[in-house]
């Protein structure tokens, strides 16, 4: 897995973990929602899509579904920094929804880098 797309609405926290990935050696594409993030999908396909579950336009939970829909085999990884509201918690709906792994943001770099090693590892 050498291909990792990231979908977050924070232009910042894109940039660094595009960085902190490109570093350890990952090809790193960046999508500001759920929808771009399916759209960079279908022309130049990830291994692994690490999405935010809150954003505008279309969030995490709909690149969920979607990914999990028309491509079935990527991996995926959830980061919410506001995963636990009143409701329940949103990470662990996440995972129910097929998620692969979850972050709590804010997360350090080598957190995001095991968990994408992890899936790496045959199962």
């Amino acid at each position: 897995m050498r291909d990792v797309l990231i979908a977050d609405d924070d232009a910042a926290l894109r940039q660094a973990l595009k960085l902190g990935l490109e570093a350890a050696g990952y090809r790193v594409q960046l999508a500001a929602n759920g929808r771009e993030a399916l759209a960079l999908q279908r022309t130049r396909p990830a291994d692994v899509l690490v999405t935010d579950l809150f954003m505008p336009e279309s969030d995490g939970f709909e690149a969920i579904s979607g990914f999990r829909q028309a491509f079935p085999s990527t991996a995926i990884i959830a980061m919410s920094g506001g995963a636990q509201r009143a409701r329940g918690d949103y990470l662990a709906a996440a995972t129910l929804a097929g998620v692969d792994a979850t972050l709590r943001k804010p997360f350090p770099m080598q957190a995001l880098l095991q968990a994408i090693r992890s899936l790496e590892q045959p199962r």
